[in-house]
């Protein structure tokens, strides 16, 4: 935030959890925030009311050591604590004849003591017996709502406040008053809501900073903190864990819309969770000091540490439950041999590992219901049209209509689902729905009046009124417990397992069909190469007999008839020869070796007879090509395919000319064969290598099977093969192993 910004005039407060309040920048009056450089101790930032409090005016003490305040032996206290990285104890001290509690904390790079006055202190003795009731108290409770009833009745006996709640909070932080203990003038607030909006996102986290908050006196004039920004580092500074933190003017304002004088605030934390406060409220001022409040801390801590071990206790006796169902289920699916019948018809059914009205099992797209739920074409427009498309594995609502608004038509019966995918499919899932549970909704003041924005104040005012106000909820189900989705997790993950186990035994039953399948193949292979040779031996041979003894006599129909009968036998015969080694690179074991690429090519090029059958082309190849470790006949069909291609294709050429090579890239020695001749559209590059693929149209012959060949060699070596060309300008084939 930049030195121009100011609280909260110019802070965007178009929303309550926008209001930045660890920054306020102001403090409540009934004690003086001093800050000083953790480094030097010199005093930089500093409470106005200082004058009042201390007898020490601000101006005079910015800028002071930190000794010159609180005198040098606490003020060594201090830079020991800071230099040893300790924690920052609390401590009395003595300020022109006046006791203060000076509660240290470190903000950034600022070190900040709080300053209270210390109040009346407790009797040792009474103190610590009120800490021994406070313990046996609290661990008598048997439930939950029975100790929410305690720890309301004790804070109030304790610290005498008009009215004590407990207040809970959902899963969507709405909360409810559970427990109360009052004045009996006062109207009862038990069983009450109250909206989300009332306690923004950013004051329930600070809670967790400062457990215990109180407010003296809602009335009070706040006090600033000057200078507004650390002269250390140009900021705000940051007030989230001090005592004396200034209150929101919204918060102020909405608690003197309820009439309400002062607070005190503490967080009910529950497994590391908000779960909800301890609001306690009165009707005029009131200070409760540091002392006071620690009791307060021991309170909610054994309040907390109890309701986690009662909360706990629920969760594995459900737990255990759910186990005893989920290990039946397992038995029937395995006995059934379907995860389907497993399921949904033995003596246990998925739908009892919690509490719904029925549930779905959609395994490969088809669709089983077991209970009430939705049909099954609702059902299937849900998983897909919704639950397809999310990326988690887990999903439940206790209000799906605000997700998915065409569950409206199935509300009495899926108003709540919980949904698992099974492991990656889209088309896998198990599903429990809950109805609609309408219910009567009491309210503290209608939850639709939110804080709205006030033009004259030119920030955000919280609502009036607080007078209850009952609201209708339909299409909510009952709300989906810790342990419900424990559940589901576990049942996912074991039907997963299933599912994988099957689908590894379906690919064990296809690898040895594949296998077998292979190995006909081959006999197929050699059956075939044998069956077509023979009968085309024969055609081949008749038509030699034709051409030598009957050529001179025929028409001209008639030799070109036997010319092609003698032609199309070669094309045949080479493409039987083609598919067999094409079929027969898989079967093949590498034999690796070390081979001089420079005679291999040599060795091709004397093989095509080269000067005869091309005297126009040029080649050139690389001097000192550099050597190839694979199998060296493999390595020679790569060889003879690529330069076959590259003279046959570039024969018609003006001036045809071959380049054999290679490059290094990435450790990696890549050979290439370009030529000059026709070339190919770039779009069929990889095309090009599919099995009877030709591009090359039909003034040049060949079977598409010799770069279907190379491909599949290069890619038994570990390599990759690659073409670049254009049409007209030639081609050049790339590959490594």
């Amino acid at each position: 935030m930049s030195q121009n910004s100011q609280y909260p005039e110019e802070v965007d407060l178009s929303s309550c959890e926008k209001e930045p309040i660890h920054i306020i920048g102001k403090t409540q009056s009934h004690g003086v925030l001093v800050a000083s450089d953790k480094e030097t101790f010199r005093i930089t930032q500093i409470g106005k009311n200082s004058g009042e409090i201390f007898g020490i005016s601000h101006s005079d003490l910015l800028g002071k050591q930190l000794e010159e305040l609180v005198g040098s032996e606490y003020g060594q206290f201090l830079r020991n604590l800071v230099d040893e990285d300790e924690l920052l104890e609390v401590r009395e001290i003595s300020i022109h004849d006046t006791s203060f509690v000076a509660i240290p904390h470190i903000s950034g790079e600022s070190l900040v003591v709080d300053f209270e006055p210390v109040g009346k202190s407790a009797n040792s003795f009474n103190f610590q017996a009120q800490l021994t009731k406070i313990l046996n108290n609290l661990n008598a409770s048997e439930t939950s709502l029975e100790l929410c009833e305690d720890v309301a009745r004790i804070t109030k006996n304790i610290f005498g406040y008009d009215r004590v709640m407990v207040y809970r909070f959902d899963e969507e932080w709405n909360g409810q008053v559970v427990a109360e203990e009052r004045e009996e003038h006062l109207e009862s607030w038990l069983g009450l809501h109250y909206p989300a909006s009332d306690i923004p996102k950013q004051a329930r986290e600070l809670f967790f900073k400062n457990r215990v908050r109180i407010i003296s006196d809602v009335n009070y004039q706040p006090v600033e903190i000057t200078p507004q920004f650390s002269p250390i580092n140009g900021e705000p500074l940051d007030l989230s864990k001090s005592k004396l933190r200034g209150v929101s003017p919204i918060h102020i304002e909405y608690l003197q819309n309820m009439k309400v004088g002062a607070s005190l605030t503490a967080a009910l934390i529950s497994n590391g969770k908000l779960w909800g406060l301890l609001a306690c409220h009165h009707y005029s001022a009131r200070f409760i000091n540091y002392y006071q409040r620690q009791t307060c801390e021991f309170l909610i801590q054994i309040f907390s540490n109890e309701l986690s071990l009662k909360e706990s206790n629920l969760f594995l006796k459900q737990i255990d439950k759910q186990a005893a169902v989920r290990e039946q289920l397992l038995k029937q699916v395995h006995s059934a041999g379907s995860i389907r019948k497993g399921l949904s018809e033995g003596n246990a059914r998925f739908t009892d590992v919690m509490d719904c009205c029925g549930g779905a099992i959609m395994l490969k797209g088809k669709i089983k219901l077991v209970g009430k739920t939705p049909d099954k074409k609702q059902v299937k427009s849900l998983i897909k049209e919704f639950l397809a498309k999310k990326s988690e594995s887990l999903f439940f609502t206790k209000n799906l209509i605000q997700f998915y608004p065409a569950a409206k038509r199935f509300q009495d019966s899926g108003s709540g689902i919980l949904s698992v995918r099974l492991g990656q499919s889209d088309k896998d899932f198990l599903i429990w729905f809950r109805p609609e549970v309408v219910q009567l909704v009491d309210w503290g003041g209608n939850p639709q009046n939110k804080a709205s924005y006030d033009e004259e104040k030119q920030r955000l005012t919280p609502r009036k009124s607080f007078e209850k106000w009952t609201q209708e909820l339909t299409g909510v189900s009952a709300a989906w417990k810790d342990y419900d989705l424990s559940a589901a997790r576990l049942l996912r993950e074991s039907v997963s397992y299933v599912i994988l186990e099957n689908q590894k035994k379906e690919i064990n039953d296809l690898n040895d069909q594949l296998v077998e399948a292979h190995n006909e193949l081959e006999l197929f292979s050699q059956g075939l190469s044998h069956d077509l040779k023979a009968p085309l031996r024969g055609i081949d041979g008749y038509a030699h007999i034709l051409k030598e003894d009957y050529y001179s006599k025929l028409e001209k129909d008639g030799k070109l008839a036997v010319d092609t009968i003698l032609s199309s036998a070669e094309e045949m015969r080479d493409l039987i020869d083609n598919i067999l080694s094409f079929a027969g690179v898989s079967n093949q074991d590498l034999n690796k070796s070390v081979n001089s690429s420079s005679h291999m090519v040599q060795d091709i090029l004397v093989s095509f007879n080269v000067k005869n059958n091309y005297p126009h082309t040029s080649i050139e190849i690389e001097e000192n090509l550099p050597k190839i470790i694979g199998d060296r006949r493999m390595l020679g069909q790569v060889w003879s395919n690529l330069l076959a291609n590259a003279l046959k294709y570039s024969e018609k050429a003006e001036n045809p000319k071959i380049e054999v090579g290679s490059a290094a890239h990435h450790n990696k020695t890549i050979y290439f064969v370009k030529d000059n001749g026709i070339g190919f559209d770039p779009k069929f590059s990889e095309d090009i290598f599919d099995l009877f693929s030709r591009r090359s149209g039909d003034d040049y012959t060949g079977s598409g099977i010799g770069l279907a060949i190379a491909k599949k060699i290069v890619e038994k070596h570990d390599g990759e093969i690659w073409a670049e060309s254009k049409p007209g300008e030639g081609s050049t084939f790339y590959f490594y192993v």
